[in-house]
């Protein structure tokens, strides 16, 4: 009996020895924190044009067979597979794969590069939104800087960007407000494993690009004439707002597809060869790409240091960074969600005004190269009437800055 008691003690002890996971080799697979991306590069003939977004394999067998190399490196290195995502404009097949704890992000992504299956990997970055807060939530003052600053009357009797789109990649964007219904022609959510919801900063940008005008309430947008793609890429945690690698790609690559004519990203992180791959793509397409500037980063952070890439700061930052354009983005009033309208400040929003003046551009411009014209060459203060001025030819604002007249710009 005493040995049939040892025996059964054995064998509990082995069962519980085989299906304890220790602690360090648990993975929180749900944090992009403890995530990196691994890029395989994908056989053209897989993707079918017309395919579904997201998709994109040409039969099934494919589909599986990608997964199972996918799911191959991922127990060869120690990861476990979490997703994937088909991009088959860059020429890879993006596969996400968390670390366990202990182990470091750069440090698999280093290892998981060096295999021969492997075109690169990197870990999962996070970006912020380059916004200074909002000074209260108050009714909407009666002026707007660039009512003042850009003349933006005179502007819309140029253009209103009528027939042109813009790609907001940022949070969520509240298509109902009264400022913005009917302005969305697709309200999209990238962000995994959250649902969609409408959120302070996205709803922000959207307004100052295109708010609708002359419908007696709120603002009037920079181009209110135009139609936003709501590519929800960021999400917003307590005041601040959000962003990783992942949601970026996949909001900047079907953006990309989609072919706008201009792509506002109002954030900043670090580099990310992934994205940089995309917006290669949008910068060989004509798209026009606008990103916010981070004074604490280096070059202003990305995507704003890549090159193509339309900088923009609001005044306060412009003494540190001499190669960026600056654009109105300090007392903003602008739409909020719950359609209300509150006052906003940073390069965020500074970058959502030249955004809006890209799709006026675009509207009497249509192929064709178009230049901002600024107080210097590639960068400064924007002169809006002047810029408007050399795209249609004609213009009843009085250009003023020295630049202007002069004929320099971007």
């Amino acid at each position: 009996m005493k040995r049939l008691l040892q025996l059964l003690v054995l064998i509990v002890s082995a069962l519980a020895a085989a299906s304890f996971t220790p602690a360090s080799a648990q993975v929180p697979a749900s944090s992009p924190a403890r995530q990196i991306l691994v890029m395989v590069n994908h056989p053209p003939d897989h993707y079918r044009a017309g395919g579904a977004y997201g998709g994109g394999y040409g039969d099934e067998l494919a589909q599986s067979a990608s997964k199972r190399l996918a799911r191959g490196i991922a127990h060869k290195y120690g990861l476990t597979f979490v997703d994937n995502w088909p991009m088959p404009m860059i020429g890879v097949d993006c596969f996400v794969m968390a670390v366990p704890l202990g182990r470091s992000t750069g440090d698999a992504a280093k290892q998981v590069s060096t295999d021969s299956e492997v075109a690169w990997a990197e870990p999962v970055e996070l970006y912020g939104a380059q916004s200074a807060g909002s000074s209260h939530n108050d009714a909407l003052y009666a002026a707007q800087p660039a009512a003042t600053e850009w003349r933006l009357a005179d502007l819309h009797k140029i253009a209103s960007g009528r027939g042109t789109r813009v790609a907001v990649v940022d949070s969520g964007i509240d298509a109902s407000h009264p400022d913005l219904s009917g302005q969305l022609l697709l309200n999209r959510n990238f962000v995994s494993g959250q649902p969609f919801v409408p959120e302070q900063h996205g709803t922000a940008v959207a307004g100052i690009i295109a708010a609708k005008a002359d419908n007696h309430v709120g603002i009037a947008g920079i181009a209110p004439g135009t139609k936003l793609l709501g590519l929800r890429a960021c999400w917003q945690v307590h005041n601040s707002t959000a962003c990783d690698t992942l949601s970026l790609a996949k909001a900047l690559y079907f953006a990309v597809e989609s072919r706008p004519d201009v792509i506002n990203m109002s954030l900043s992180g670090p580099d990310a060869k992934l994205l940089r791959e995309i917006l290669k793509i949008a910068y060989a397409r004509g798209v026009e790409v606008v990103a916010a500037v981070d004074p604490k980063l280096p070059g202003g952070g990305f995507p704003a240091s890549v090159p193509g890439v339309i900088a923009v700061t609001d005044m306060s930052f412009a003494a540190s960074h001499g190669d960026v354009y600056m654009a109105p983005g300090r007392g903003v009033p602008t739409t909020e969600p719950g359609g209300r309208w509150f006052l906003v400040n940073g390069s965020s929003f500074a970058a959502a005004h030249v955004s809006g003046l890209l799709a006026l551009m675009r509207e009497r411009r249509r192929s064709s190269p178009i230049a901002l014209v600024s107080q210097r060459h590639g960068g400064g203060l924007i002169d809006a009437c002047a810029t408007m001025l050399r795209v249609a030819g004609t213009c009843d604002c009085d250009c003023s800055l020295p630049s202007a007249r002069a004929g320099l710009g971007h």
